[in-house]
């Protein structure tokens, strides 16, 4: 007998059609943590606001049916929080972190969903190439607002002075006051904070 939980199916359904999303990698799973740490002890110490993590499901005002990697939600928002089964409607913010087998969709069609609902902001986290784009709704439509990246050492010494005055090591989350992430913190491995 097959216990309950290899039972149990995880999917997306986007544009009507239902999309398998499979299980995430260690280090796919070590920069999704960091960042819900992050987030999640800011709100959770003001009062402020909700994070999930893609066990959640978020059906937005469209139809479709998404799983992103991160949810957060503001306080004033949590309405759409049903607390025994998902979000119904559109988060304050999502995050997803590419992985080879949804990295394409996350770009492309799952952007265009989120910008098309409303979610303000939208980041991209590439956890080859130790990024972050950062994506900020502007009259309806995702601006590119910048793209952060980790810098080891060797890299910054190899930076001109026009390079390194223009390099940002920390993300403002903006749809919090106050809140900026480190872009070290968020590709550091285990307990390397």
């Amino acid at each position: 007998m097959l216990n309950d939980a290899l039972l149990y199916e995880s999917y997306e359904i986007i544009r009507g059609e239902k999309i398998m999303a499979p299980s995430a990698g260690a280090y796919h799973n070590n920069v999704m943590g960091g960042l819900y740490i992050r987030i999640g002890l800011y709100v959770r110490t003001r009062r402020n606001g909700y994070v999930f993590t893609d066990s959640m499901d978020v059906h937005l005002p469209d139809g479709n049916l998404v799983k992103p990697d991160l949810t957060v939600i503001k306080s004033e928002n949590a309405a759409i929080i049903n607390w025994q089964k998902s979000i119904n409607g559109t988060p304050d913010m999502v995050v997803e972190v590419l992985s080879r087998s949804t990295k394409n969709k996350d770009l492309t069609i799952k952007k265009d969903i989120y910008e098309a609902n409303g979610v303000k902001g939208y980041w991209i986290v590439d956890p080859w190439a130790k990024s972050v784009a950062v994506y900020l709704l502007r009259d309806g439509k995702f601006q590119f607002e910048h793209e952060y990246f980790k810098c080891d050492a060797d890299e910054w010494d190899s930076f001109d002075e026009e390079e390194k005055a223009a390099y940002k090591p920390e993300i403002k989350v903006s749809i919090f006051d106050d809140l900026f992430i480190k872009v070290d913190d968020i590709f550091s491995w285990g307990y390397d904070f």
